[in-house]
């Protein structure tokens, strides 16, 4: 008999050679039906894999990230067992799971079309009606290459001759497709239900714009029809809230062919983008952070010392200067660090918390740029605290707080991931373990649940980064505390402590927003371009219906405009319903309707965006309204 330890710490005892889905069934048939794989010791298996010795296992589902990953690899699989079936020609190279989905790069002859992409819709939902066990089947390097071969899958042999020498080569077969994968997979394809190709792209094999360009089918999956419903009502709705066409639907920003992936901010997006810097400002100041400005060209040298030439030196812009080398900056830190070098520091400055928007540049294949997301040019939030290594702690946790009071304020809730030490760095081990674990007891002493991501930190430290979630359930990678003890090192940068010695400092990087600009997008998506108040470029629309309003609803606008509240008067000599339909369709908070009841009593009639008429009231009581919900950023 074997002990196997389930996941809430019991303890059971089975045969040798039990597989994982026996020990579902032990558990639950309800359990063996959802299913879908195991871990043993940490390892996602097949729910056949037999257990031989004692174990910890888990059972994955839908409801489990690694669970999802399975089921949709699996439905990555069927495609490619259909496309193969209607189209024999193709070639295969890969079909991960990804975020939501899953997709595989095909090479045929001619480029997919709609009408073939409902037929291979069509031929997947007859595989998944077969119900073929998916079976792993393992291979020599030389079977395995022999195989692929004979077939013509030449794809697929790189990747073999790719993989290590000592590395286990499987195959998945269901019926009569296989295909080289390291698997897991579910059982059969009847476990898979719901099934929706969703579009198809061109990809360069392997990513690179060296080889070949395949056809890449998207799709997703799901274990009820509901869920795949909701999901395909959620793309639809994130069409219809896309920031590029609000932005155009609402004057904020362009992108112009003379600057692709530079963006122009209209006046309207302006005052968005300037209501969150006074904010940033207003919160920094209140925190004890100082405001610097830092040049957007410096010298090679400063960026070799760095180790930004080193380590991204592809993603940079260069110019010369009296025959010089010069880089435009793509992050603001080394900058901060000649600011702090400019004066010799007591450790009773410390911390020292210099606070910066500086315009940063980085190099984007024009492929992957995306309205405001993904941009060549963009404003970081970026600060720099500059610390004794015993404020570590309590510093991480002040910018923890910091983040959590902006995120709220915008509605925005977030998940926290711990990023360790990339395979591309600086420093020893003993540094990273050092920064890491001073990340860790931060992160715990707030309490705070987080998931380690490894290998994903900055090149010179560890990060914890911040990922927001939006009102469709989309997740965004915004702030970032990133622990640094080798660029002090790099820049000899000291402080005199208390025994009169020189000391080396601590450096936290930090942003809140991460790109003012990217913020901005995900702003404008996530309240569907109806900004709340405070931020709205336009806040009041006052509406007169006829010409003998006008006067009083200039009056109005005035006492307004003193307030500093952002108000227009349409006076224009149309009807009040198209007036009112075209304030609605630019998104302004409040309508305020102009006529002789509201003359005559000094009021006016509040339409509510989203509630509509909410009623006259007095003009003096509205304008304590409004500006409480300016004064305390209101959400609706």
């Amino acid at each position: 008999m074997i002990k196997v330890t389930l996941k809430d710490g019991s303890v059971r005892e089975y045969p040798a050679g039990t597989t994982v889905l026996e020990v579902a069934r032990s558990i639950s048939q309800g359990l063996a039906r959802e299913a879908l794989a195991g871990k043993v010791n940490g390892k996602t298996v097949d729910l056949s894999y037999p257990l031989q010795e004692d174990a910890a296992v888990e059972l994955l589902t839908f409801n489990d990230e690694e669970g999802r990953a399975v089921y949709r690899h699996s439905t990555a699989h069927v495609l490619a067992q259909a496309v193969k079936r209607l189209f024999p020609e193709a070639k295969l190279a890969i079909g991960p799971a990804i975020q939501d989905g899953f997709y595989y790069d095909f090479d045929v002859p001619q480029p997919f079309t709609p009408a073939q992409l409902a037929q291979i819709e069509e031929e997947m939902n007859r595989i998944i009606k077969e119900d073929l066990p998916f079976k792993r089947v393992e291979l020599s390097r030389e079977e395995a290459l022999e195989h692929f071969k004979k077939r013509g899958e030449l794809y697929k042999v790189e990747l073999i001759n790719d993989l290590p020498e000592d590395a286990v080569i499987s195959c998945y077969q269901q019926g009569d497709f296989d295909d080289l994968c390291a698997g897991p997979h579910v059982p059969s394809t009847g476990r898979l239900k719901s099934v929706k190709l969703m579009n198809i792209a061109g990809a360069y094999w392997r990513g690179s714009e060296k080889n070949k360009m395949l056809q890449r089918i998207y799709g997703t999956s799901f274990p009820k029809k509901a869920m795949l419903d909701e999901h395909l009502f959620r793309i639809e709705e994130a069409k219809r809230r896309d920031h590029r066409k609000l932005g155009q639907e609402l004057d904020l920003f362009s992108i112009q062919e003379e600057g692709p992936g530079f963006p122009f901010f209209h006046p309207k997006g302006m005052i968005i983008r300037n209501e969150l810097e006074n904010f940033w400002r207003q919160e920094h100041k209140k925190r004890g952070y100082r405001e610097i400005r830092t040049p957007i060209i410096l010298n090679r040298s400063l960026w070799e010392q760095s180790g930004h030439w080193a380590h991204y030196k592809e993603n940079m812009y260069f110019t010369k200067i009296d025959d010089a080398d010069f880089a435009v900056k793509p992050m603001n830190c080394p900058g901060s660090i000649l600011v702090y070098k400019t004066s010799l520091h007591s450790y009773r400055d410390l911390p020292l918390r210099l606070a910066e928007l500086g315009l940063v540049h980085r190099h984007e294949l024009s492929g992957v740029l995306h309205g405001l997301m993904r941009v060549r040019c963009f404003t970081q939030d970026d600060a720099h605290i500059f610390m004794l290594p015993g404020q570590i702690k309590d510093e991480i946790i002040g910018v923890i707080d910091l983040f959590d009071y902006f995120y709220n304020t915008f509605g925005l809730s977030y998940h926290v991931e711990l990023s360790t030490r990339p395979e591309k760095s600086m420093g020893s081990d003993e540094i990273w373990e050092i920064a890491t674990n001073s990340l860790r007891d931060a992160l715990e002493a707030k309490n705070m649940s987080y998931k380690v991501n490894e290998g994903d930190g900055a090149f010179y430290g560890p990060k914890i980064d911040f990922h927001l979630t939006d009102s469709l359930g989309r997740t965004w990678q915004c702030g970032t505390i990133q622990l640094d003890f080798l660029m002090p090192e790099k820049f000899d940068l000291t402080y005199v402590g208390e025994d009169g010695q020189k000391h080396r400092p601590v450096m936290i990087h930090r942003v809140v927003f991460g790109s003012i600009e990217r913020f901005i997008g995900i702003l404008t998506e996530h309240f569907a371009g109806a900004f709340p108040v405070w931020l709205a470029p336009v806040q009041v629309r006052v509406m007169p219906i006829t010409d003998r309003h006008h006067a009083y609803a200039r009056e109005l606008v005035k006492k307004m405009e003193a307030l500093d509240i952002r108000v227009e008067l349409d006076a224009r000599n149309e009807k009040i319903n198209y007036k009112i339909r075209e304030a609605q369709t630019q998104k302004i908070p409040y309508m305020l309707v102009i006529g002789d009841r509201e003359m005559e009593q000094g009021a006016v009639a509040v339409r509510r965006r989203g509630k509509g008429d909410t009623g006259a009231i007095a003009v003096d009581e509205f304008l304590v309204k409004i500006q409480e919900e300016i004064k305390n950023k209101t959400i609706f």
